[in-house]
């Protein structure tokens, strides 16, 4: 049975400090959850995460966030063009797979009354998970953001928020709920007259007598007029209808469409839908898509095969040979740190029930459970080192007139530093299990728990160069030494420790 996810995309008043936005993305990273997008802005001073998991896992990590984020976030000095109310302005949860609205709910419910009591934040719930009607739309609750809402809460009862006190600290108030999937897209136009962009805002949302599911404003960003829009449901409202009547309207100002962008991530066909649409394809099926054909035939298993490898066995090995960049060295080293945390439960797991070994069991059986974490989040990486190399190359592909292409080039070197990182860490964490094992498990399996200790070595290794190849290119010193100085120590105490669990293994099992 597929694992229940549900998606989570808290939005942070930080944008700026690459320093506090890492602490933020590493608190929620330390949870069991596989996170799929960060993306800043420094204009807005906003970052919006994305990431996955099970309901419990995704709870946990989005109160790591917002608990950091309170500790370095001060509300009283923040300054950006977006609105916001809170250090942590904004946490939604999405059912993604097996999951309903009703769980999502009843999360936002549980994290909003923890957050208040833990962390002494005021906290409103909005969406699906609002307690009333004029709470469900999240402009409604950040109205007067901050600096108003501080004064207002402690006398108006409509402020009153549903969990926690009614006066906002330096960490503000943050807005909780749950909500279907959301587009965050922004529209620039060929001005810097923000009032133009304002007008064409009020045309297009809902509230104002725009279209049934958008919200807009009107901002100045990067010194060009943009409309900042949240598309609610793109599948009533797509994403091209909205473009074209901003293009109308904005003809009507003598200004055009410079360029668009998405915050964060979309679903796929939000961007079918649009490309259906602009090139009249009205009769395109899926199935006409390259990727899409090749999955479909990676995973489809052989009739006549006994053993069929999965699509990250084989077809891993073709694409990691298929001459593209991506999957890559920093891919085959997760996949290595995988095989290693698998090996390391394989011993533990031949060790238990074993009467010989009666007096570890109970030591194994945490091995056991250890390994299989480390093993399905190095696995995980794997991918997101393919799509954290994907959004450097991306970024280096921005037109040099862009005006966040130098920032998107740093934003996206460090997610590709993060990535090894991450792996570098998850590897160490498994060789720590090789080497239980390798001394206290099933003797005749010695030598596999040796191999483990190589194997993770092996993803250390790799991971580290990956981690020096991209900070290279890093402007921010501060940053680059620190993901440089943590590869690095790992790599060291790696190098050694593998050493010791082959020499243990060779003399356990008297080959030396």
């Amino acid at each position: 049975m597929p694992t229940p996810l549900v998606e989570c995309v808290p939005n942070f008043s930080e944008g700026r400090r690459p320093e506090v936005i890492n602490a933020i993305v590493g608190a929620i990273q330390t949870a069991d959850v596989r996170l799929l997008d960060v993306s800043s802005d420094s204009d807005h001073n906003r970052t919006v995460v994305t990431f996955v998991g099970t309901p419990e896992a995704v709870e946990a990590a989005a109160f790591a966030g917002i608990k950091t984020a309170a500790s370095l976030i001060d509300l009283n000095v923040h300054r950006g063009e977006h609105p916001r109310m809170g250090a942590t302005d904004v946490v939604p949860f999405i059912p993604i797979r097996d999951v309903t609205m009703d769980t999502c709910i009843a999360i936002a419910k549980r994290l909003g009354k923890r957050v208040a009591d833990e962390l002494n934040i005021p906290v409103y719930l909005y969406e699906s998970a609002a307690t009333r009607p004029d709470r469900e739309n999240l402009e409604n609750i950040r109205r007067g953001e901050y600096e108003g809402i501080k004064q207002a809460i402690k006398t108006d009862p409509a402020r009153t928020p549903d969990f926690g006190p009614s006066e906002l600290g330096t960490a503000g108030a943050t807005v909780i709920g749950a909500r279907p999937p959301l587009i965050a897209f922004n529209v620039y136009l060929t001005t810097d007259n923000v009032e133009i962009a304002k007008k064409i805002a009020k045309a297009m949302r809902m509230s104002t007598g725009g279209f049934r599911f958008v919200k807009a404003l009107g901002l100045l960003v990067d010194g060009k007029a943009q409309v900042s829009m949240n598309l609610t449901n793109f599948e009533k409202t797509p994403i091209y209808r909205v473009v074209e009547a901003i293009r109308r309207e904005a003809e009507r100002y003598g200004v055009g469409i410079l360029y668009t962008e998405l915050v964060g991530l979309t679903p796929e066909n939000a961007l079918i839908d649009s490309a259906r649409w602009y090139l009249q394809l009205d009769l395109f099926d899926t199935t006409q898509i390259l990727e899409w054909k090749l999955q479909e035939t990676a995973t489809t298993p052989s009739p006549s095969a006994e053993i069929v490898p999965d699509a990250r066995g084989e077809a891993f090995v073709t694409a990691v040979a298929a001459g593209t960049a991506a999957p890559g060295g920093g891919a085959v080293a997760a996949l290595a740190g995988s095989l290693a945390a698998a090996l390391a439960e394989m011993v533990a797991r031949l060790t238990i029930g074993k009467k010989k070994y009666a007096d570890v069991e109970t030591e194994m059986l945490t091995v056991a459970d250890a390994a299989q974490a480390l093993r399905r989040q190095l696995l995980d990486a794997v991918e997101e080192d393919s799509a954290a190399y994907g959004a450097v190359m991306a970024a280096y592909k921005l037109d040099t007139i862009h005006p966040k292409r130098d920032q998107s080039i740093q934003t996206a070197l460090i997610g590709a530093a993060e990535v090894p990182l991450m792996v570098i860490r998850l590897s160490s964490e498994a060789i720590k299990l090789a080497r239980i094992v390798v001394e206290k498990g099933n003797l005749n399996a010695a030598s596999d728990a040796a191999v483990a200790a190589l194997m993770a070595n092996a993803a250390i290794e790799g991971a580290a160069l990956n981690v020096l190849t991209n900070v290279k290119s890093l402007t921010n010193r501060s940053e680059a030494s620190r993901l440089r100085e943590g590869a690095v120590t790992l790599r060291e105490a790696a190098r050694s420790l593998s050493a010791e669990i082959v020499h243990i293994a060779e003399s356990r099992a008297g080959l030396g």
